[in-house]
């Protein structure tokens, strides 16, 4: 069963303007593999070099930032929602 994905506007390029789009995986490695595949190019805004995650870029399973889950190997039910929101800096 797929699962949804949250896309943030700067993104939504990548995904024809959609703002959720549906994504196979168990792992959020795998969704995230699944998500290039769909939409080429969006991984590279969501993986570094050495393919973890852009440190900003926070993505979470439902309210759960997966940085103090799993991390990209963090298990994705079927039916969950993911969201991915680019991180704010400033001052």
């Amino acid at each position: 069963m797929p699962v949804q994905v949250r896309i943030p506007t700067v993104m939504r390029p990548y995904t024809g303007g959609e703002s959720v789009v549906e994504a196979n995986g168990t792992t959020v490695a795998e969704v995230v593999s699944d998500l290039e595949s769909r939409h080429p190019g969006i991984g590279e805004r969501l993986l570094d070099a050495n393919g973890g995650l852009h440190r900003f870029v926070n993505v979470f399973l439902g309210d759960e930032d997966i940085r103090y889950l799993e991390g990209l190997a963090t298990p994705v039910p079927a039916g969950a929602e993911i969201s991915i929101i680019p991180a704010v800096a400033g001052g």
